[in-house]
C-alpha cells in the first residue's frame, strides 16, 4: 500500500518561472519547450483580448454579464493545452478563456451570458461540457464521463475546472470520492483565486492548502504557482499522464488571484482594497511569460505583432457577432425542452400558435 505521505502536495507551490520570467531550477518536472511556451503565450495573449472585449460588451449592453478571468490565464490555457484530441474538459462560468482555448468559437461561448436559451456551442464537437454555473456540480458529470470511458477502453482524461469557492460544496467531496473508489482518469484542477465571491479563502478552509484535501479520499494531491505558465503546463501535464495511466484521480491547486470583480455586477471594493491587489500585477502571467520568451528570442517584435493581430481578429469576430441581433420565433420555446415533448408542451405550444395565428390574420 503507498504511503499516505506520497499523497500531499508540494510544501511550496510548483514553480518554474520567478515574477521576472527567469527560470527557476526544479529536478522534478521538465521545463515545457520554446514551441510549446509559444503556443502557451499565443492563447494568454488572445485570452486576455477575450476577457477585456466581453468587459466591453457587458458595458455596452450586449452581454447580461461576464466573469472575466483577468489574471487566471495561465490556469485557463494550461487546463486546454495539456489535454488530447479525445480527452474532456469540464468548466465553470469562468472558464471562457479555457474554453476557447480548446477550439471553441468566443461568439458560441458567450451566447449563454448573452441570455439565449441554449449553451452556445455543441459539447460533442470539442470535448467541451456547457459551462456550469452552480458551483462543482458539474464535477460529479466529470466523473461519470471519465467512469464511462474507462468502461468502454477508450484512452480518455476528463479535466473538471473548479474554484476555491467550489471546495466547500457537497458535489466537489462527492466527486473525489466517487473518482477514487472508481480510479476515474479525472484531473480535478482548482483555481484557487483567494475569493468566493466576497468570501476570502480563510473563512472557507482551515486546511493547509486545498490540495491537501485529497488525501482524505486517497487522492493524489499537488500545489502550482497559478500564474506561472511553464509550471501550470509541467504540473497538469504530469497530472494527466499519472490519470491516463491508471494512477486514478489528481488533484492540483493553482495559486491565482481574481484581479478583477467576480463579475460586472459585484463591487469589489466592498470586501478588498487596491492595496491587496496591487501587488499581484508583480506576478501578472502575460508578462512573465513574455519576459522569457524575450530572453529566450523567441519572442520577435514581428512575431508578436503577429499575435497581437491575431487577437484583435478574435476579438472584432467578437463585436460582430454578439451585435448581430437575433429574431428568434416565439416557438423556439417549445424546440428542445425533451426530445420527445410532453402532452403539456403540446398543448401549451397549439396555443401559443394559435394566438400567432390570430395575431397575423
Amino acid at each position: 500500500m503507498a504511503d499516505d505521505r506520497d499523497l500531499l502536495p508540494s510544501e511550496q507551490p510548483v514553480q518554474l518561472l520567478d515574477e521576472s520570467g527567469r527560470p527557476v531550477e526544479n529536478p522534478t518536472l521538465p521545463f515545457p519547450d520554446n514551441g510549446r511556451l509559444l503556443a502557451a503565450y499565443t492563447a494568454l495573449v488572445v485570452g486576455r483580448r477575450v476577457n477585456d472585449q466581453a468587459g466591453a460588451l457587458v458595458r455596452q449592453g450586449r452581454l447580461a454579464v461576464y466573469p472575466s478571468s483577468h489574471g487566471q490565464e495561465a490556469c485557463q490555457v494550461g487546463a486546454s493545452l495539456v489535454l488530447g484530441e479525445n480527452d474532456w474538459l469540464f468548466p465553470t462560468y469562468r472558464d471562457t478563456v479555457a474554453v476557447v482555448t480548446r477550439g471553441v468559437d468566443p461568439v458560441e461561448v458567450l451566447t449563454l451570458l448573452k441570455g439565449d436559451w441554449h449553451a452556445g456551442y455543441d459539447p460533442y464537437e470539442h470535448r467541451v461540457a456547457p459551462q456550469a454555473t452552480p458551483l462543482a456540480t458539474q464535477l460529479l458529470h466529470a466523473v461519470g464521463v471519465a467512469h464511462a470511458a474507462r468502461l468502454r477502453g477508450e484512452d480518455t482524461v476528463v479535466m473538471a475546472l473548479c474554484g476555491d469557492g467550489a471546495t466547500s460544496e457537497g458535489d466537489f467531496h462527492e466527486a473525489l470520492n466517487f473518482a477514487a473508489v472508481l480510479k476515474a482518469p479525472v484531473v480535478f484542477f482548482v483555481q484557487n483565486n483567494e475569493y468566493a465571491i466576497s468570501v476570502p479563502l480563510a473563512r472557507q478552509t482551515a486546511a493547509p492548502s486545498l490540495a491537501h484535501k485529497g488525501i482524505g479520499y486517497g487522492v493524489n494531491g499537488e500545489r502550482v504557482d497559478g500564474n506561472d505558465t511553464a509550471a501550470v503546463l509541467a504540473v497538469l501535464d504530469a497530472a494527466v499522464a499519472a490519470a491516463r495511466s491508471g494512477a486514478g484521480p489528481q488533484l492540483v491547486e493553482a495559486h491565482t488571484y481574481r484581479m478583477q470583480a467576480h463579475t460586472n455586477a459585484d463591487d469589489d471594493t466592498r470586501y478588498r482594497d487596491s492595496d491587496e491587489v496591487g501587488p499581484w500585477v508583480a506576478r501578472d502571467p502575460l508578462t512573465r511569460l513574455e519576459a522569457l520568451l524575450k530572453r529566450k528570442r523567441v519572442l520577435t517584435k514581428a512575431r508578436r505583432d503577429e499575435i497581437t493581430e491575431r487577437a484583435e481578429a478574435v476579438a472584432a469576430a467578437m463585436r460582430e457577432g454578439i451585435s448581430r441581433d437575433e429574431d428568434p420565433h416565439p416557438s423556439e420555446l417549445f424546440a428542445h425542452v425533451y426530445a420527445e415533448p410532453t402532452p403539456q408542451l403540446r398543448e401549451q405550444a397549439a396555443v401559443l400558435a394559435d394566438e400567432l395565428s390570430r395575431e397575423s390574420d
